[in-house]
């Protein structure tokens, strides 16, 4: 099936009732149907439900149609984008070990890679996403996973994936894509050799800032890489919390069933089914909407392109962009979604700005039908060194829009009255 016709029915087998939208099981735990049945369903002889910490039917079905999207195998629900990136780099690293993260990546995830981790006794290894020949000298024979992000939030750089995947595969190492700001819609991570996805779907896939939500799509065999692979050896080797089980020796998806048997098992980081239903009904519009936000953030970026007051637009669909190219290539058609930057003389500049516009609401989301103007220097990457936010590609008088779904020339005018 095509892309919107999955997005509207993917997943969803109807029920007795006939419900032409998907239920919204709002229980905690379910029935067995009896003790036997609950014994092989905790010995995983057999698969359902068993208590919503673990899985539900809502959930389900936004796991399943998430999963079809990206063109991936199995996909996992988590209560947040955080929750989801986490639990990502928590399934394969442990103490003593390393991840290798692009500096140009969203600054709640730099502050958990940069100072939580470190918690963990575990070590971060920073690498430009513009230069991605600089992992190679990272790489040794602890370092677990490499993430970064196919659009860069809020410098809008685009990754090389094929570049990354390369190096990635030449030391067997497993890659993640933070795909939030491209989203399924635009970019296809797995079909480049990406093994991992992952999502903040309080963004563009709820698209209207009403629910938190992550999740993390696995590629198909993913298996083949991890089976017989030293840098995973809990993989390979038996789980003693759950009766011996080995996962590289299920048939199975391995990646997304660790993360449910044994994170959200002990850690909780589950989503509400009310906020997967919500999640399901933002889907259906996706397709939809991630062309308008894109064609009116290239109007918009064109528009600050031509103002004398803007120093730099940093838009990957503008034909000046030194991201041009890469965005032409992993992009659908092109688009860019609807999340761009600017660069003004200074801080106090860029914050007179976000405060005259009328339409646009300084607010720290992005992917939401209203348009949201934000300064990350001051919020979201007020956390970060002169240094750190140097690397991440966030001076001072950087301003990041998220495009939302209003009429484009009101926008554009906002724009220019903010802009005097």
């Amino acid at each position: 099936m095509h892309e919107q016709t999955l997005a509207i029915h993917a997943g969803y087998e109807k029920d007795a009732m006939g419900t032409m939208a998907v239920p919204i099981y709002m229980s905690t735990a379910y029935e067995f149907k009896d003790t036997k049945h609950a014994a092989d369903l905790f010995a995983l002889k057999e698969l359902g439900n068993i208590y919503t910490r673990l899985m539900n039917p809502t959930t389900d079905v936004f796991e399943k149609r998430f999963a079809s999207l990206e063109g991936g195998v199995a996909a996992i629900g988590t209560a947040s984008g955080m929750a989801g990136i986490f639990y990502a780099i928590a399934n394969v690293a442990e103490a003593g070990d390393n991840i290798i993260v692009a500096k140009q990546v969203y600054g709640g995830t730099t502050t958990l890679t940069g100072h939580t981790i470190k918690r963990f006794g575990i070590e971060t290894r920073y690498f430009d996403v513009c230069n991605p020949s600089e992992i190679e000298a990272l790489v040794d024979d602890r370092t677990k996973i490499i993430l970064f992000e196919s659009i860069t939030n809020p410098s809008i750089d685009v990754a090389d994936i094929e570049e990354i995947v390369q190096i990635a595969k030449k030391y067997n190492i497993i890659t993640c894509v933070d795909n939030t700001v491209a989203t399924s819609v635009l970019c296809k991570p797995l079909s480049y050799g990406v093994d991992l996805v992952v999502h903040s779907t309080s963004k563009y896939t709820t698209g209207q800032g009403l629910a938190l939500g992550g999740i993390i799509v696995e590629r198909e065999n993913l298996v083949e890489k991890i089976k017989g692979n030293a840098r995973y050896e809990h993989f390979n080797t038996p789980d003693e919390s759950y009766h011996g089980l080995i996962y590289s020796d299920l048939p199975m998806p391995l990646f997304t069933l660790r993360v449910r048997l044994a994170l959200l098992r002990d850690l909780g980081g589950t989503p509400s089914p009310f906020n997967s239903w919500l999640h399901i009904q933002g889907l259906e519009t996706l397709p939809l909407r991630m062309r308008q936000h894109s064609d009116s953030a290239l109007a918009i970026a064109e528009f600050l392109e031509s103002h004398p007051k803007v120093k730099k637009v940093n838009y990957p669909a503008l034909k000046s962009s030194k991201q041009y190219k890469l965005s032409q290539k992993y992009f659908k058609n092109g688009m860019a979604s609807g999340l761009l930057s600017f660069e003004v003389e200074s801080k106090e500049e860029a914050q007179s700005i976000a405060d005259a516009t009328e339409i646009f609401s300084v607010v720290t989301n992005i992917g939401d039908s209203k348009s949201i103007i934000t300064h990350p220097a001051s919020t979201t990457h007020q956390q970060l060194s002169d240094k750190e936010l140097e690397d991440a590609g966030v001076p001072a008088g950087l301003i990041r829009l998220s495009v939302g779904l209003e009429d484009t020339q009101d926008l554009i005018d906002d724009l220019k009255r903010a802009l005097g």
